[in-house]
């Protein structure tokens, strides 16, 4: 195995987004015991960092999963990488040719265009980080999914799919 020089060379490196002549302080903090941003019917979202508030650079969700199952069917998107970081329980993750249970620690990248998905069927809650990159306005359609199954009214199938392509979720 070969190494760069010891002290200098590296691999490229992104164009420079910062320009300044001094440093910023314009990070921000978000303490773990913050409310979460959504009920999801079956657990909470908590939104970390959204595509607004990074400049669209990337989407971080933590989804904290009750005991019930549920999950997305297998589905792709176009326009977005997806990965899963799990930290605690245990959540099945679809990784395009099957299901496996995946536990804290365990993480999964999913490039644009991979079927992939992710189910609590465990009994027991469950948590995982989800980055999206580039940062997709992804709060609207989790919002918006919440919406559609509390308004009681009945969705056709039609109108589903059709909410799902505006949002990049095209299920397989």
């Amino acid at each position: 195995m070969t190494y760069p020089e010891p002290w200098g060379a590296a691999a490229a490196y992104p164009p420079e987004r910062y320009a300044a002549a001094e440093p910023a302080t314009a990070a921000t903090l978000r303490r773990a015991d913050a409310p979460a941003d959504l009920d999801t019917l079956g657990g909470f979202a908590h939104y970390l960092a959204t595509g607004a508030s990074t400049d669209g650079r990337y989407g971080l969700y933590r989804w904290d999963m009750g005991p019930q199952p549920g999950g997305p069917a297998p589905h792709f998107h176009r326009t977005m990488s997806e990965a899963f970081f799990v930290l605690s329980g245990t959540v099945r993750l679809h990784d395009g040719r099957g299901w496996t249970d995946a536990g804290p620690g365990d993480f999964c990248f999913v490039p644009e265009g991979s079927v992939h998905a992710f189910r609590n069927e465990s009994g027991e809650a469950a948590s995982m980080l989800i980055l999206f990159a580039p940062g997709a306005p992804r709060e609207a359609y989790f919002e918006g999914l919440v919406a559609m199954f509390t308004s009681g009214r009945e969705v056709s199938q039609e109108e589903y799919v059709a909410f799902c392509a505006r949002h990049d979720n095209h299920f397989v």
